[in-house]
This record gives C-alpha cells, structure tokens and sequence, in this order.
C-alpha cells in the first residue's frame, strides 16, 4: 500500500467491560503504532487523554523527539443505541471535550431518521457542531454514526445530506454493537452522497488487512477498529 495506514485507524475499545488496564494497553499500541486516535467511551476520556499526554512528555525527555502528532482522543456520545435526548448529547460531548477529546462520535437518532423527522435530526447534529467547532474552545471534529444496517439507502443518502448541512466533519457507518457493522457498498454509498463536504469513517468489523483494504478503496477516509495491531501485523508480514 503507497498510503500510511496506520494514521487511517482509530484504535477502539468500546467493550462495556473495558478496565482501565484495557485502556492503558490501547493507549501504548496507539503511540507504539502512531494511529490517528483511541475510540473510548465518555467515562476513560480523561484517563486517555492523561495517558497520552505522559507518553508525548516521557518520549521528549527520553529522545528528544516532540510527537506533534499523538493520537486523538475520540470520545463516542449517545452510544450506542443514539436515542438519548439532544440536551443529553451536548452536555456529554461538552464534558468529552473538556477532558480532552478532540474527535466527537456521537449516534444519530435512528428514530427520528426512520420517521423522517429531518428538522429534529438535522437541528441536533447542527447544535452539536456548534459544539465541537465554537469558538474560545479547542475545536473537536464531529463524526456522526448512521447504524447503517437499520437504513435505508435513501435514508442513508439523505442523512449524509443533512450531516453535510449541519456542519458534521464524518459520517461513520456504524456502532458495531447493532445488526451489522461497515460494508464496502454502504461506504461507496455514502462517499458518493457526500462527495468533498464530509468524510466517511468505516468501522464495525474490520478485522483484516484486506476488510481495511477494501474500506479504503470503497472511499473511507479513516477506520474504526479494535483489530488494529494484528491489521498492522499483518501488513507488516505481507511487507506492505
């Protein structure tokens, strides 16, 4: 591969079990690997965001090397059923962000979608790039999760529509705790619908170099995945 595929992948731990020894080693993989980011849930963003920040410190002071570029910390919101009040999702993404996230997933109201409520939708996604874009605050990039197993392909399309016109950064496939994760066809779908306006982030399921192959070829733009050292083992073996 001509392309770095390392900083395609947010590194994920989303598991309800998830310990604090779970994020530590996501952590130390994340920087051993330069991925462009750890995926957590809102209540290991601060303890991440520590961690992240003594490696970048520990690595200066024992190389002399400034890593400007540490992985992010992506915070999910509203995860992973995304049917939690608007009011509920800004105030999570304002505490993520406040301790440290810098990426915000959040799940869009799957109901609202399937009942065409496209105002409601399109109002929240708007308040939350407010968010995560307003000015004072250091800005945070807004990736919002379809679930794209549960829609339609027209539902998928007018939801990359309405993303693109309340302000969101990513439109991401899925949770990878519903009915399916990402496919090549609904990631060709929405890089299609989106066209330069948003990017696509593929996750759920992708486990091997060629499941990550084929997401970047279909149009993803980053990958969601919590198989990403043996992805990277892989290429390394296929001396890609």
């Amino acid at each position: 591969m001509d392309i770095r595929l390392n900083r395609y992948i947010d590194h994920t731990m989303l598991k309800p079990e998830a310990t604090e020894a779970d994020i530590r080693r996501l952590v130390a993989e994340a920087v051993e690997y330069d991925f462009a980011a750890v995926c957590v849930n809102g209540c290991y963003v601060g303890y991440a965001s520590q961690l992240l920040a003594d490696a970048g410190s520990t690595l200066l002071a024992t190389s002399g090397h400034d890593r400007s570029d540490m992985p992010a910390v992506a915070a999910v919101v509203g995860f992973p059923l995304g049917a939690g009040s608007t009011v509920a999702k800004i105030e999570e993404a304002l505490v993520a962000i406040e301790e440290g996230a810098s990426e915000i997933d959040v799940v869009i109201n799957i109901g609202a979608v399937k009942d065409c409520r496209w105002d409601y939708v399109r109002n929240e996604i708007y308040n939350l790039a407010q968010i995560c874009h307003r000015s004072g605050h250091h800005p945070a990039l807004l990736k919002v999760i379809l679930e794209t197993c549960l829609l339609t392909d027209e539902e998928i399309v007018e939801c990359c529509r309405i993303c693109g016109l309340a302000g969101a950064d990513y439109v991401k496939t899925s949770t990878g705790f519903s009915d399916g994760g990402a496919s090549v066809e609904h990631v060709r779908l929405m890089k299609e619908a989106c066209g330069d306006e948003l990017k696509v982030k593929a996750s759920g399921g992708i486990r091997t170099l060629s499941d990550a192959k084929a997401m970047l070829d279909a149009g993803a733009d980053r990958l969601g995945c919590s198989s990403s050292v043996s992805i990277m083992e892989e290429l390394a073996k296929a001396g890609d």
